[in-house]
């Protein structure tokens, strides 16, 4: 596990395409334009990275976690849960006290979710809101917002 570099864009990108249930084509550009500029930690096996988590600094004491991703074939053992708890550490370390994650609310009736949003709950995050529709998400698309203090 590292942090990510701005060579890292296509390989990041790669993971999240092999997760379509997941993210649409327009979290592509999003990917592209915020690894290169913003923290983010990557695991790497055999030299391919394999997950990703991304974590913008949106103020001086918070951040968001906006992406999170391991490739289907290493979900289950760990990686995810090893990304999101270095990811936490380091930007603790880095004087951050709150981390917001947005997903998808369980009012969507949408399968896939649910064992994200169990896998945020399990990491110790809370929701504590549920807005739809959130500023640039598609009507319909309700947003669970959950938070997390670090420090």
């Amino acid at each position: 596990m590292r942090r990510s570099q701005a060579e890292d864009v296509d390989a990041c990108v790669a993971v999240v395409e092999a997760l379509p249930d997941y993210f649409t084509p327009s979290t592509h550009a999003e990917i592209r334009r915020d690894i290169p500029f913003h923290p983010g930690w990557v695991a790497v096996e055999n030299d391919k990275i394999v997950g990703f988590v991304l974590a913008p600094r949106r103020y001086t004491a918070g951040a968001e976690i906006t992406f999170a991703a391991v490739v289907p074939t290493q979900q289950g053992n760990g990686i995810g849960t090893a990304l999101v708890e270095r990811c936490l550490a380091d930007l603790a370390a880095e004087g951050v006290s709150m981390v917001e994650v947005k997903t998808l609310d369980a009012t969507s009736g949408y399968e896939p979710y649910v064992a994200t949003r169990a896998f945020w709950e399990q990491r110790g995050f809370v929701q504590v809101d549920c807005i739809d529709p959130l500023p640039g998400w598609d009507p319909g698309n309700p947003s669970a917002i959950y938070t997390r203090s670090i420090r």
